[in-house]
Parts: structure tokens; C-alpha cells; sequence
């Protein structure tokens, strides 16, 4: 049996050989996909575990000086000891709280400003060189001012990562917005999409991946902001167990609050993706389809 399809000008003649093929090319492809992700799989586990071993045969055999680069070994017991007496809980809570209030509240704000100044055109104008100018500023050296004003409260440290997120969000937001072609806001009021409708359907969901990948990264700016502030700034926190611990010359301890601030970071990180793609369904469904054709 013949199938034929016509398309315009262009005719295209299927036989069943030649379905019998594509359907043979198409699961060689499946398989060939499903051993790659196993691959993937395979590596990302396999990697940290052998740089962890060379880490322990090389202080072991006294090619790294145990003493500075305690060994993973060493590292886990401290780390078992400093959750069972609750003292890890204890900094990991005090960075949490600091980290998520100034998460949210630097994000909802840098995304509200961010789509405002890009709908309204005067509010950009009045806004944009004042911010590409703070921007440039590093972060934490706005703490000095902030202790200033706030004093040594918990205010400070969480207007720090509200600050650094902020800028990071909002430019991301922007982008998002002035990167939408032209002809599609113009094909969406031709249909008589304006106001709340244009915004709601047609420009938001346009920005929504630059804005994921401004939390991505705010996300990941957030952590080295409050981890400084609280080498200076705290009495508790993984940043201040960190600092205390050098100056305690504990490298086993130091190096416990190193791997807990980027095991948070890698949750975070993770958390937002799995936020990204309950968002933004359609872009996680497109390779879905492609392989399934």
C-alpha cells in the first residue's frame, strides 16, 4: 500500500518499507538517547566519588599535608558529629532564613521592577542609568552602610542578598521583555489583546525563561553574599562557622561548612529548575515530541 501526501507543491510518497525504516531509526535513536542519559548518569556520579578517593589516597600517602586538606574520611566523621549534637542544624538554620527572606523579597521586587520598566518606557528611562550604575557596585561593600543605618540586627544581612538578587532579577526581567519580537505584540493586538491580556498571554510568558535564568543565577550570587556577610557580620551561620574555623585552624570543621554551603546551593539551584519547567511546560515538551515523531 502507497500513502500520498501532498503538502503545496511538494508531494511525498510513503510506501511501507519506508515507514518500516523510519520507525526502525526512530527507536535506534530512542535507545541511542537512553544510553547516553545512562552514560550522563553514570559520570556524574562516578567523577566526585574518584576526585574524593584521590583526595584520600593523596592525604593518606602524604602527598596533600592532612593537616590543611583533612581527608574526606575525616570530614565525614566531623560532619556526623556536628549533626548528631545539632550544632550543624544550628548555622545551617540561621543561613536559611537569611538566605530565603532575602531570595523572595529581592525577587519579587527585581521582577516587578524589571516588567514595569519594561512596559512603561518614561519609568525605564528614569530608572535604567541609575541601576546599571548600582549594579556595577560590588554588593557587599553596601554592608558597611547597612550596619551603619541598621546596626548589628539581622536587617543588614538580609537586605544584602535582597540587594544582590535584586539587580540580578531585574536586568534579566528587562531582557526579557525588550527581546520580544514586535511582530508578535503587533499580531496580539490585532486581535485585540491589549492591556492586562497582552501582558498576561502574550508578553509575561515570553519573559518568564529570562527570568528563570535570572533566579538561576541570583540564586547562586545569593549564597556568596550571605556567606560573606556572614564572615564579618554574625556570631552564627555557615559563613561565620566557616571564618571561625580557619581562625581556629579546625580545617576539618571549615571544610564541613564548604560542602553544606554548596550542597544548599545545588538544592536551590535544583529547586528553581523543577519551578522552571512546571512553568514553562511546553519548552520541556518539544524534545518529547521531536523524539516521539
Amino acid at each position: 500500500m502507497t500513502i500520498t501526501t501532498t503538502t503545496g507543491m511538494t508531494t511525498m510518497t510513503t510506501t511501507p518499507a519506508m515507514s518500516q525504516e523510519l520507525e526502525t531509526a526512530i527507536d535506534r535513536e530512542n535507545k541511542r538517547e537512553s544510553r547516553l542519559k545512562k552514560r550522563d548518569l553514570a559520570l556524574a556520579v562516578a567523577t566526585p566519588l574518584a576526585l574524593l578517593a584521590a583526595w584520600e589516597l593523596a592525604a593518606a600517602t602524604g602527598v596533600l599535608d592532612a593537616r590543611l586538606f583533612s581527608p574526606p574520611s575525616a570530614i565525614a566523621v566531623r560532619g556526623a558529629e556536628m549533626v548528631l549534637n545539632g550544632e550543624l542544624w544550628g548555622h545551617i538554620y540561621a543561613t536559611m532564613v537569611r538566605l530565603m527572606f532575602g531570595l523572595v523579597i529581592g525577587a519579587v521586587a527585581g521582577i516587578g521592577a524589571g516588567l514595569l520598566m519594561g512596559v512603561w518606557r518614561p519609568f525605564r528611562a528614569a530608572l535604567e542609568p541609575m541601576f546599571a550604575a548600582l549594579y556595577a557596585l560590588p554588593k557587599i561593600a553596601i554592608l558597611p552602610l547597612l550596619l551603619l543605618i541598621f546596626g548589628l540586627t539581622e536587617t543588614p544581612k538580609v537586605l544584602a542578598v535582597v540587594i544582590s538578587v535584586f539587580f540580578v532579577v531585574q536586568i534579566n526581567t528587562l531582557a526579557g521583555i525588550m527581546q520580544i519580537d514586535g511582530r508578535i505584540t503587533e499580531a496580539a493586538r490585532a486581535y485585540r489583546a491589549t492591556g492586562w491580556k497582552l501582558f498576561r498571554y502574550v508578553l509575561l510568558p515570553a519573559a518568564t525563561p529570562s527570568i528563570m535564568t535570572g533566579l538561576r543565577v541570583s540564586a547562586g550570587t545569593a549564597i556568596i553574599v550571605i556567606t560573606a556577610v556572614e564572615f564579618v557580620a554574625s556570631n552564627d551561620g555557615l559563613g561565620y562557622l566557616i571564618w571561625n574555623s580557619w581562625q581556629l585552624f579546625q580545617p576539618a570543621t571549615m571544610f564541613v561548612g564548604l560542602i553544606t554551603v554548596s550542597i544548599i546551593g545545588a538544592l536551590i539551584t535544583g529547586l528553581i529548575v523543577l519551578l522552571e519547567r512546571a512553568l514553562l511546560p511546553w519548552q520541556h515538551s518539544d524534545n518529547t515530541k521531536k523524539k516521539a515523531k
